[in-house]
This record gives C-alpha cells, structure tokens and sequence, in this order.
C-alpha cells in the first residue's frame, strides 16, 4: 500500500490562544462603539450592520498587527501570516459572530450541536452517533457571556440571558435555531438544530426518502385543494422541512402569513411566494404586568392581527401551547390550506395532544369542545418518523409513517380518522403505504391528483426500506 502523500494533505488550521483573542476583542468593541457613536452623530442615524462590521474588520486587522508586533519583540520570532489570519477570524467571531462555536456553526455536515457547560460539548453530524468535541469556552462565564452576545446580535426583539430572564430562544445566521438555559440548570445548557434541507420541493423529500412519488402527488394535490394540514412527529425528524417543501406547492401570487417563535421556514426570502408576510412572535424584558412578561407577543395574540392582513392561507410554525385555538379557528372559517407542525410520538396520539394544548386556552375549554374544534378544522394529519441506527453502524432514515385523513366526529365524541398511507409491517415496510381511500378524493382529482396511485399496496417505493433491525434486511 503506497504511502500517503505528504504534500496532499491538508494543513490543519493555526490554533489560537483563546485568551489573546477576548483580549483583543475587547479593545476592538470599545474603540468600535467610539467609532460608531460620532458617526451616528455625524450622519443622524443608527449605523447599518455592513458598516458596523466593515469598520469592525478594519479595527481588528489593526489590532492583530499590533498584537503581532509586539509578540515579535518579546518572543524574538514573529507570528506567521496564517496565524495572524487565524486570529483575526477568531476575534471577528467573538465580536460578530458565535466566537468558539462558530467552526461548528459552518460545518454543513453537523445536524446538532449540544452544550451541557462550558467543556462539555457534543456534535452530531449525518448519519453518525453524538461525539464530544473541544470547549467552546474557558468558563461557564464566558459562555453565557456568548450567549448574550448572540440574544445582542439577534435582532428580533428583546431577547436576552439573565437572571430575570433563565432562557433564551433565537435564530442564528444561516437559519439555525439556538435553545439555551441557565439559572434554573446547575450550568448553562445550550442545544442549537440546524435545518440540512433549506429550501426543499416535495421532489427533493422524494429524493431524501422522506416520501416516495405517490405521497408527494398525492400531498401537492391536497395543498392544491386548500386542505387544512397539520404535520405531527417528535423534534429532529423533518417537520419543518417537509412544511416548508409543501409550502412550494402554493401557487406563488397567494398571500399567506407566516407565524414563528424564531424565523426557521424563511418562505419570505426562498423566492417561490411572491406575496408573504412573515411574522415573528416577541418576548418579553423580564418585568411583569398582570401576570405577563412586558413587551411578550405570542403566536396566539398574533393570529387576530394576520386574519387583518387578507391573507388567503396561514402557516404557523409550530403549534407548543394555547395558540392551538386560534390555529383551528383560522382553519374552521378560513378558505382552507392552513398548515402548521405539532409535536407528538404517534399519529393516534395527535387528536388527545391537540386536546391536551386546547385545554390550555382557558377553563372554559373542554374535551368536548377540542374535539370538536379538531374535528371541524383539520383535514389531513401527516405523521413523520424516524429509525435511528447510527449506533449500529447504519443510518437516520427520516420518512412519514401516516397520511391520516380527519372524517369529523365518530364515537364518543372523537375525531374520526381514516388511515390513507400507513406502514405494512407485515411487509416490513415502516415507510407510509397506500391504505384506504379518503373520503376527500374527488377533491384531490379535481387539484390533478391520480386516484390509479392509491390502487399499489406498496406505494412507488423500489423495496422496502433496508434496516438493521427489522424491516426489509
């Protein structure tokens, strides 16, 4: 076997003494708020952010050469170009960036990054197990420090880390989506998603294997037919990705709004839909008035402002608490082709989740009415699940299970549901099947779709889907 060649290997990166690099970030923030201070002065606005970080870059090449020099005169040996460079990347990531955190925000292959302190830091990427990577920080400290740096660049309204407020939820660059807490956790914890399929069409899930060619037509036809749809599986299987590929089946000049607690489905910036208006629930500043965190706007309070904005279709993020009233009421007596997201393990237990978040409306809210609420509103639940072995050497396989049509109120004053796709475990087949027809399919047939797919039993798929344990091997 010949030897590696040694000219072909890629250099690794110069390391960086995290030390030197807050201390220069810190001399850079001080001059760069001076800086930025007269010039808001000189021109009579706020600074924009490209200015804020093109002065900011300057600065810190400055600093760093500095730094450079003298460590040349004490040490009697000069730092390389690349190290110079490498430090000046690391302070532009303290200061604008996630500092530490930022080599594993940028790698594309890293699906979840968790932080349970400061030096105990694990990564997942596609399709391996976690493992655990350097720190991220010298000090539970400093993290948090991070951290409110981040709440700081944020944008979104007053979002910060502290003792009033121990959590904190926000999007970073490039979509990602940050959870942290503190205060009420012995140290920080942190654990940051990020969405692999950005920008994904109901042909991209058929290629990923999230759905085979007769769910996708039949699922586009329902888009195309103005069913309410509400997508349901636990976190990290591909709910909002799946949402937003169904998303690019609405026909591009239709006015829809968009309700999140953090900007993850980007449907205003994907260029498909033409008329979007985005809305980003707010958090509050930490005070109280009546029982409620100042300044806090909710999904839920939101709805009744976007019904005002002529919108044709509604498209919640996902639904976690009370809000879920107001979503099946715009599902009731709008025009149809609502969506949302909800969390849940199985697709029988949906209708008791959504009537367990109703019952958080008000004590007015009764099982009875939930269902109800439920039966009226939603026309198709779409269950996604995952089989996770990567601990064995294999793979995350990310598919729907269920295509569940809601038929109204059946026994004991329960949502009837009318399993359309579902899986055939006596085929060792896990991934959704056709099943039984629903009862909306001339509607479907009048939006495009092929009732002749729904006559295969094994649905498009190619086999059975290959797994370690169970399924087709």
């Amino acid at each position: 076997m010949p030897a590696p060649d040694p000219w072909s290997a890629k250099p690794a990166p110069p390391t960086v003494d995290p030390q030197v690099a807050r201390e220069l970030k810190r001399r850079v923030a001080i001059e760069l708020h001076q800086q930025l201070a007269q010039l808001t002065v000189s021109q009579g606005s706020e600074v924009d952010r490209a200015t804020r970080r093109q002065r900011g870059r300057a600065l810190i090449e400055e600093a760093v050469a500095r730094w450079s020099d003298a460590f040349a005169q004490s040490h009697g040996v000069a730092p390389t170009r690349e190290q110079d460079r490498a430090l000046a990347e690391a302070v532009y990531d303290l200061l604008f960036r996630a500092g530490r955190l930022q080599p594993y925000l940028d790698d594309p292959e890293i699906e979840n990054i968790l932080i349970n302190g400061c030096d105990d830091v694990w990564i997942s990427r596609v399709h391996q197990p976690l493992s655990q990577v350097p720190p991220v920080a010298d000090s539970d400290a400093e993290l948090i420090e991070l951290l409110q740096d981040l709440a700081r660049q944020h944008g979104g309204g007053e979002r910060s880390l502290n003792t009033a407020n121990p959590t904190l939820a926000l999007r970073l660059e490039g979509g990602m989506r940050l959870q942290a807490m503190t205060e009420v956790t012995p140290r920080p914890y942190v654990a940051i998603r990020r969405h692999r399929v950005a920008s994904a069409t109901l042909a991209d899930m058929v290629d990923l294997g999230t759905v085979d060619s007769t769910i996708a037509a039949f699922l586009a036809a329902a888009i195309r037919a103005r069913k309410n749809v509400m997508i349901t599986g636990t976190q990290g299987v591909g709910k909002t990705s799946l949402l937003r590929a169904m998303a690019a089946e609405i026909p591009p000049d239709e006015r829809i709004g968009t309700l999140e607690s953090e900007f993850e489905l980007w449907l205003h910036t994907l260029g498909h839909l033409r008329q979007v208006v985005p809305m980003e629930a707010r958090e509050g500043n930490g005070e109280r008035i009546d029982g409620k965190p100042a300044g806090e706007l909710t999904i839920g309070e939101l709805i009744p402002a976007a019904l005002r904005m002529t919108l044709s279709r509604i498209i919640v993020g996902e639904v976690r608490s009370a809000e879920v009233v107001p979503m099946l009421r715009v599902m009731t007596n709008g025009e149809g082709g609502s969506m949302c997201t909800l969390h849940a393990r199985g697709p029988h237990m949906v209708v008791d989740r959504i009537a367990e978040l109703c019952l958080e409306y008000g004590s007015h809210m009764t099982d009875a009415l939930a269902y109800r609420l439920t039966a009226n509103a939603v026309d198709l639940i779409v269950h996604v699940a995952m089989v996770d072995e990567t601990a064995l050497g294999g793979r995350r396989h990310r598919f729907v299970s269920h295509v569940m049509e809601v038929t109204g109120l059946g026994e004991h004053g329960r949502p009837a549901l009318n399993t359309v796709f579902g899986p055939r475990p006596d085929l060792g087949e896990p991934r959704a099947v056709p099943h039984t027809p629903p009862n909306c399919l001339d509607d479907l047939r009048r939006a495009g779709f092929d009732a002749g797919l729904l006559q295969s039993g094994y649905g498009s798929w190619a086999a059975p889907l290959s797994l370690r344990i169970g399924g087709a091997r």
